[in-house]
């Protein structure tokens, strides 16, 4: 048990990166600019909702650790959502997106939102008429994809390219991981020695501690939830996965709660504490707790710094000026 446990100068040493089970964020190389600039424009544009309100940004805010920070998204004509929204950060590193993972790709991700009538409520048809109606999109679909007609595979190609760029490298575990000795604090080296040693390592692995398996939530002891719905595995359909979800990312954690599928956990402190009893069947004390929530924050990586888009107008047509008086 680490409990007050203390590390001196000399264990802290290291020579040159450290052989761990998770790996540093790799930083982002951009090989088709104007394809990530189309992207980052239809990530932001409301247009794509039947409501003209509701962006892909409304739910994966990246002001707000690519989440929306509240239990479950809220949707078309403000209706609550069954489920928390994972953060788009570092999604790319995920084996598939959503939380049941009916998504293979980034690609097959973005499409989905569009057409959910409790999301954007659009269907793929319409969104590529509005788009289609947008000289400056037909122009910037023309330059990436060199045609003048849009269809909604260049779209969620585009959403997909962006979202690729929003990686989150150099967070204070990731120097660590390199071997800047100095990087992590005693509190944070002892919290993830202790994430090791109680074996969260072993879903909470890679270069995005999690994204990479699905396990069953609730391994000791069962996980109660208010909605029977939200436990349902949407992929297989079999009632024996309930509550099968594809592991999270720990990525950024301290900017994306709540937490967990149905944002149930305020906390990184109430989170550690259900998923030590529910997950390892392991009761953490207090001092072990705040360990692995320093550990935690050490996750957290430079955030996207980008210009925001200026949006094409949806007409050419030059606006007559407003009368007064």
């Amino acid at each position: 048990m680490l409990t007050g446990h203390v590390f001196s100068a000399s264990q802290a040493m290291a020579a040159g990166p450290r052989t761990e089970p998770v790996k540093p964020i790799p930083a982002i190389e951009v090989t088709n600019p104007a394809m990530v600039e189309l992207g980052k424009k239809l990530f932001f544009d409301p247009r794509l909702s039947k409501s003209g309100f509701i962006s892909c940004n409304s739910c994966h805010n990246l002001s707000m650790g690519g989440t929306d920070n509240i239990k479950t998204s809220i949707g078309h004509n403000w209706q609550q959502g069954p489920i928390n929204s994972p953060t788009v950060l570092n999604s790319s590193l995920n084996l598939a997106q959503f939380w049941d993972g009916r998504a293979a790709s980034l690609k097959d991700q973005a499409g989905g939102p569009i057409a959910n009538p409790g999301e954007m409520a659009f269907t793929h048809e319409l969104a590529v008429d509005v788009l289609q109606s947008i000289p400056g999109y037909v122009n910037d679909f023309a330059v990436v994809f060199g045609k003048d007609t849009l269809n909604i595979d260049m779209v969620t190609d585009a959403i997909a390219a962006f979202e690729e760029t929003l990686v989150t490298p150099n967070a204070d575990f990731d120097l660590w991981l390199k071997g800047d000795d100095k990087a992590l604090t005693t509190q944070a080296l002892a919290g993830y020695e202790l994430f090791k040693q109680s074996g969260c390592v072993a879903c909470h692995n890679g270069p995005n501690l999690g994204g990479t398996s699905y396990q069953k939530m609730g391994v000791i002891a069962p996980y109660q939830s208010d909605s029977p719905e939200v436990g349902r595995a949407a992929v297989t359909g079999i009632d024996a996965d309930r509550f099968l979800f594809k592991v999270p990312t720990l990525r950024n954690v301290e900017l994306t709660y709540p937490y967990f599928h149905d944002g149930e956990a305020a906390t990184l402190e109430e989170a550690v504490d259900i998923m030590g009893r529910l997950q390892l069947g392991r009761v953490y004390s207090e001092q072990e707790i705040g360990q692995i929530v320093e550990f935690l924050k050490s996750l957290t990586g430079d955030q996207p710094r980008f210009e925001l888009p200026i949006l094409p107008p949806s007409t050419n047509a030059t606006p007559k000026p407003m009368p007064f008086g």
